[in-house]
């Protein structure tokens, strides 16, 4: 069955293309990648012990610690949490939907797949070196996956429902689809929803000891395709009950059980997904004039999203993977492709896919290499995860104008 759509009253992000939406813009029409080598000092108190051959989208300027009164919340994620709401007047229009409805009606939905790892990466790495643990904020739950969620509710003073979604690389996506549960259940009249993942030694040798990290900038769905770029994000969307401008018109999830991290070979997950999102819009894949791919550039990533795009779309219809201008950023992706998606509602700029080249036999005439001018009134994002964690969003235009 269809839902009533929700209103996105606002929406940002920071990455390794720099803050807010601008940036964005910006990067999309000029086709520019945030990507680069990965230096010694790019994450972490200590240089890392050890080089790796690849890039990754960083985010610069987040060595300064949180403000003082935050500090029992202080580690790179948070600061990156931090940054990401300065940006686009997103903190103000959070105020005042809590001034509409108070601050016990707006939820809090976060997704993250590594919080605040790398402060527990850097406290075992002073045990190692001296036997002890240093001294730590007086809080425990820095330490713990909710740890970016109880530092954004505490910032933005928000007292609604407060959850952390982890399932890896959808993440973000989901927490669309839990937002959206809470406020269709009365248990919310709006939802700041979003995602944050930072840059960290468990995620970077984890991906290498898998084989799939690029030692280049990663190139989604071309034939030379040679793996993954890590990056960093935090991504935020403030979703509000009752239709008008931007919004989320549907949501799908679905879980493969195929493999630990391999997709369903056939993407019958990743479909069942896009099914749902698209009965809960009340459209067909017709009315979708563009997919924002989940696009990794792994072998198997890249294979099964073709051919699913392959069978259910037109050849007509554009798509594209902004993960050679970001890299990866995991947990944070979701939200991340969720502004992308946005802007292109907004100002008809679909992004193209920044370093490929080739593409490969499934997606050729499909995919955009470049930036294209195109007003769209439905755009679909992907999101997939390992294990087969799938999530589909849906967004639109209240307009619904294709000019």
């Amino acid at each position: 069955m269809p839902i009533p759509p929700l209103r996105v009253q606002a929406f940002t992000a920071v990455s390794a293309l720099g803050d807010g939406q601008a940036a964005m813009r910006d990067a999309i029409a000029q086709g520019r990648s945030g990507l680069r080598p990965l230096g010694p000092h790019d994450f972490g108190a200590n240089p890392m012990a050890e080089p790796l051959d690849t890039w990754v989208g960083r985010v610069d300027g987040l060595d300064q610690p949180l403000p003082a009164r935050w500090v029992h919340w202080d580690c790179r994620n948070n600061r990156l949490a931090w940054r990401g709401l300065q940006a686009d007047g997103f903190v103000d229009a959070v105020g005042a939907v809590v001034q509409r409805h108070s601050a016990a009606r707006v939820a809090l939905v976060l997704g993250s797949s590594t919080a605040s790892i790398g402060a527990t990466e850097d406290a075992y790495q002073a045990l190692d070196a001296t036997g002890v643990f240093p001294p730590q904020p007086d809080n425990p739950a820095l330490h713990t996956l909710h740890s970016l969620t109880g530092f954004v509710q505490e910032a933005l003073g928000l007292q609604g429902p407060a959850l952390t979604v982890s399932t890896a690389c959808s993440s973000s996506a989901k927490v669309f689809a839990a937002a959206e549960r809470l406020i269709r259940l009365g248990l919310a009249d709006a939802a700041v929803v979003g995602g944050v993942d930072s840059l960290c030694g468990s995620v970077l040798f984890g991906f290498h000891a898998l084989q799939l990290v690029s030692p280049e900038p990663c190139r989604p769905f071309d034939e030379a395709r040679r793996g993954i770029s890590i990056g960093e994000a935090a991504a935020f969307a403030l979703l509000e009950r009752g239709a008008g401008g931007l919004q989320l018109l549907g949501h799908g999830e679905s879980s493969d059980a195929h493999h630990l991290s391999a997709p369903d070979p056939d993407g019958a997950g990743a479909e069942a997904a896009l099914d749902q999102a698209l009965a809960r819009a009340g459209l067909g894949t017709g009315d979708i004039g563009f997919v924002h791919l989940h696009g990794t550039a792994t072998p198997k990533n890249d294979e099964v999203e073709a051919r699913l795009i392959g069978r259910r779309f037109s050849p007509g219809t554009p798509v594209s993977s902004t993960k050679g201008m970001t890299g990866h950023t995991l947990g944070a992706a979701g939200a991340l492709g969720a502004v992308f998606s946005l802007l292109a509602l907004e100002h008809g700029l679909l992004p193209g896919t920044v370093n490929t080249r080739d593409p490969e036999a499934g997606l050729q005439g499909r995919l955009l290499l470049a930036p294209r001018e195109q007003r769209v009134r439905a755009v679909a994002s992907h999101a997939f995860a390992f294990g087969g964690s799938n999530c589909v969003l849906v967004f639109g235009r209240a307009d619904g104008a294709d000019s």
